[in-house]
Order: structure tokens, then C-alpha cells, then sequence
């Protein structure tokens, strides 16, 4: 859905501290992003904006070696029984746009107290303003992640694009004014072949949407044929592996522009296609492994179509969502995904059903080598920055990542997918010297729970007490070298939610 208008640009930054000229974090568990497991203690030297070494103090269980310290240090972070994880990498993000989002300021900070230090916009709003907050936010001018910004084909341009030469044009156009990648529908074939073809030779990145209006004429398989490098959601999966037909058997009064229509029938996929882990869904994979094409699922954008009830009472929207969010998602037949407007109990078990087979999917792809990464597209169907990302998190280990591997597909896998045909090397993501200081800082064992990462926390009874409390969070987000307090950056939020409420009303419920 097209925004009306951009939120208003997010002010300058005034939170975070450093660089440094050397920042020491002493005695952390280290998860370094490969799917390797945590070691510690571990200090870890930034210099400036950079990782310099990675250094084993000790052995767990006995008193660190005093000698084998680095020293030196401007900074030091004590995170003694800690774990510093790579700075999360979300690569589908909207930034909202009014009325939703009334400054930007609020989503950037939602995304960085949840451990993002990098976002891929696609896009993140319209072309100007997406051009000059990614520049703002390379430069650590605003409080908020690295920016990637990918951008739909004849955006902010005077024209639109109708053949393949206007294709051509407008990328060459676009990668002047400095954009990195393309964000793609299902396009038709020669338009789609040229506009991935143009932005290789230029190295932007390329994703697709492969809406159900062109799917037929561009589906994953032939998509990925011509170049493309990944494709978000499920879109085009499902329609490579049709049993009997190539066009998905909607009911005859269908409608794509019902939105409960929509949403409602693309679930019903699931028993239209051969069988899961036969041949044909085994040769697709190995396809998809030649190609070296990357599965972006964002599971948790269509989570609330599972259970409406849950997704809106969510823990967090009390405190962290805008009541003009609030107003968005509630169901209506214009705001884009807000389509429950009557969602009945087959239609989550239909989705239910959904889902086991594209985590089966995803899972197989992962097994066989496959880079999945995560993501979150918040901003509708109840889904809200940050939270949803880590939501994202806990339904990659529902379909069989183990927490490792779902921790590197969302640090290390996304990072080489937003690096591939910039041909750059790896510079965030991973735990190494050289590498950007991009890092999460946690005093919970992540591994054993992914849930202690949500910006609410975790709820865990104590017996010491008897009472039952919040713990985890992130404590620390570090970007570029920069160190901010997650934990000041939620503050900052609920803050600017409590100004909102003033100013149009608190939220209601239904």
C-alpha cells in the first residue's frame, strides 16, 4: 500500500555514547552469528567503529587470567556471565508513514532497542525521503540502524516504467541518486529480466514480491531463473509446486482487492501442491542452491491470521503502540491487512496448516544449505517494530531452526544476502576482528530462550521471592562503535506513545 505521506524525519541523535578510541567489553559469552556455539569469557577491543580482537580469557567456572587481558581501554563494558551476539539484521522494513508512525524517531528506536543495527527498507517510505534518512542514519546522525534501502521500480521518478528500456532507464536512473537494491512485484517477464538484469551490472541487490497478480507469469523458480536474488513471503513458493494446475483455484467470486479475500485464500495452499519432501519439492530446493537464492519468510507478518485473538493482545501493545497504529489494524476495508473482518475459525486452521508446510519448507531449504533469513515487514496485521522481529525469531525454531541457526538467520545470513552483489565482503553480522562493532549486549541465555530478547521481557517465577518477575531485554545495542542503552531507547518510546495518547486519545479495544 502506497503511504499518503512520510512520518516526519527523526530528529538528531542525542542518545548514545562513544565511539571510542578503545572500547573493552570484558568477560562476555560470545555467540559469534556463524551457527558456532557460545564461548566465554571473552573480551572483545573496539577501536573506533571496529572490532580489533576477540580474545579468550579464561574458562568457565574459574577466575579469569588476569594476564591475558588486553588493556588499554578509553571504555569498559563489564559483561561478566552476559552474551554479545552481532547486532540483528531485519532486511524487510517499512518506517510506517503518517498517520501510523507521526515521526520516525519511534520506529528506529523500537528496531534498536530490540538489538537491529541493520535494516533494509523496501522501501522504507518514499524515494526522496528514504534517499535522505538512510544517509542520516549511515552517518549516525539520528538514533537509528544502518540503512539499506531498496526501492520499487519507477519510484521517484517523472515517468512510468512501461517497457524494458524504461526498465533499464530508471535503474540507472536510481542507482545514481544512490539507492541499493531493487524491492520487485511479479513483474511481467521481459520487464522483470531487464529490471534484474540492469541492477546486477550495477550491483543493487534484488527482492521480490511476487503478488498473486503476476505470479502466474512469474513465479519463485522462474524468477530466481532470470537473476533474482530472494524473494520475501511466500509469494510464488507454493505456485512452483501446484499438483495438477499452474493457477491457484480461487473460488469464483474471488476479488484480490477484498482484502479478507486475499489473505484469506492465499492459505489455501497448502493441500494444492505435491507432496512435501517428495521429488519435485526435493528438486526445486536443489534449483533454488544453484541459484544461490535466499528465502526471506517473514512468518510473523501474517502470525495474527493464526489466531487474531493473541496478536491483539500482545503484551506490548498496551505500552508501545501508537494509538494511531492501533486505529490502523483494527479491521477495515481500506487499510491494507487489516482484513479480519469476520475471521472465523476455519480460516485460522486453514492458516495453521498453512504454515506447518511452509516451516517444512524453510527447514528443508535451511537442512539442504539454503540461506533463510529473518525479517518482520511490521506495521500492519498487529505486527509491530521490533517485537515482531524477535517474534520472527521464536517461529524460525518453531519450524526446526535450532536456536544457533535462527540466531544466524537473522545476523550473519541476512548480512550476506544485503552483501552479495554489491560484491563487498561481509562487514557485519559476525563476531571477528576487522568487522563493523554492530554487537547485542544480553545479561539472558538467548539460546535457551529466544523470548528473553523481546523488549517486554520474559516472565520467570522466582523462587527466592515468590513472585513471579520480567526479566531479559536487551541491555546494550552497539552500532558502528556507538553504545547505546536499549533499555533508555524502550523509555524513549513509551514516552513518545504517552505524548501521542495525549494528543489524540488513548487506545480503545473492541
Amino acid at each position: 500500500m502506497s503511504i499518503a505521506q512520510p512520518s516526519d524525519p527523526a530528529p538528531d541523535r542525542v542518545r548514545g555514547d562513544g565511539p571510542y578510541e578503545r572500547l573493552i567489553i570484558r568477560g562476555a559469552n560470545v555467540i559469534d552469528g556463524t551457527g558456532a556455539p557460545a564461548a566465554g569469557p571473552i573480551d572483545i577491543v573496539i577501536e573506533g567503529n571496529r572490532i580489533t580482537q576477540v580474545r579468550g580469557v579464561g574458562y568457565p567456572g574459574v577466575p579469569i587470567d588476569e594476564e591475558r587481558r588486553p588493556d588499554g581501554a578509553t571504555k569498559e563494558i563489564d559483561a561478566s556471565g552476559m552474551y554479545v551476539m552481532p547486532g540483528f539484521v531485519d532486511i524487510h522494513v517499512h518506517s510506517g508513514g503518517k498517520p501510523k508512525v507521526p515521526n520516525a524517531e519511534y520506529t528506529y528506536k523500537l528496531w534498536m532497542g530490540h538489538g537491529i543495527t541493520t535494516v533494509r527498507g523496501v522501501p522504507f517510505d518514499d524515494f526522496e525521503w528514504s534517499l535522505s534518512e538512510t544517509e542520516r542514519a549511515n552517518n549516525n546522525e539520528i538514533t537509528a540502524p544502518r540503512m539499506f534501502n531498496y526501492q520499487r521500480p519507477g519510484s521517484g521518478w517523472d515517468r512510468p516504467v512501461h517497457t524494458p528500456e524504461d526498465a533499464r532507464e530508471w535503474v540507472q536512473w536510481a542507482a545514481d541518486q544512490g539507492i541499493h537494491g531493487l524491492k520487485l512485484g511479479a513483474e511481467d517477464p521481459e520487464i522483470m529480466e531487464a529490471l534484474i538484469d540492469e541492477a546486477h551490472q550495477l550491483n543493487l541487490g534484488t527482492v521480490a514480491h511476487l503478488d498473486q497478480m503476476g505470479v502466474v507469469r512469474m513465479d519463485a523458480i522462474q524468477a530466481a531463473e532470470v537473476g533474482l536474488d530472494a524473494i520475501t513471503h511466500y509469494y510464488g513458493l507454493f505456485e512452483v509446486l501446484y499438483d495438477d494446475h499452474d493457477v491457484q483455484p480461487y473460488p469464483f467470486d474471488h476479488n484480490y482487492r477484498n482484502e479478507t479475500h486475499r489473505f484469506g485464500q492465499v492459505a489455501r495452499q497448502w493441500d494444492k501442491i505435491y507432496e512435501p519432501g517428495g521429488e519435485e519439492w526435493k528438486a526445486l530446493i536443489d534449483r533454488f542452491l544453484e541459484l544461490d537464492f535466499t528465502l526471506d519468510p517473514t512468518m510473523t507478518a501474517y502470525l495474527a491470521s493464526r489466531d487474531v485473538m493473541r496478536a491483539r493482545n500482545a503484551d506490548w501493545h498496551d505500552e508501545y503502540t501508537m494509538p494511531q497504529m492501533w486505529d490502523f489494524y483494527k479491521p477495515s476495508r481500506t487499510n491494507h491487512g487489516s482484513y479480519y473482518w469476520d475471521w472465523t475459525v476455519e480460516d485460522e486452521l486453514e492458516w495453521d496448516k498453512f504454515y506447518k508446510v511452509w516451516m517444512q519448507f524453510l527447514d528443508d531449504y535451511k537442512d539442504a544449505g539454503g540461506r533463510v533469513t529473518v525479517s518482520s515487514d511490521a506495521g500492519f496485521i498487529y505486527n509491530l517494530y521490533g517485537f515482531s522481529t524477535i517474534e520472527e525469531m521464536e517461529l524460525f525454531q518453531e519450524a526446526g531452526f535450532h536456536p544457533l541457526e535462527v540466531i544466524r538467520s537473522s545476523t550473519l545470513h541476512p548480512a550476506e544476502e544485503l552483501s552479495k552483489q554489491m560484491e563487498e565482503p561481509v562487514e557485519f553480522g559476525i563476531i571477528r576482528p576487522g568487522k563493523l562493532a554492530d554487537l547485542v549486549i544480553i545479561d539472558e541465555n538467548p539460546i535457551a530462550n529466544l523470548k528473553v530478547l523481546y523488549g517486554t521481557g520474559h516472565v520467570r517465577y522466582n523462587d527466592e521471592t515468590g513472585v513471579a518477575e520480567r526479566v531479559g531485554g536487551v541491555k546494550y545495542t552497539i552500532k558502528d562503535g556507538i553504545v547505546y542503552d536499549a533499555q533508555q531507547l524502550l523509555e524513549d518510546v513509551r514516552n513518545l506513545v504517552d505524548e501521542q495518547e495525549e494528543i489524540v486519545g488513548e487506545k480503545d479495544s473492541y
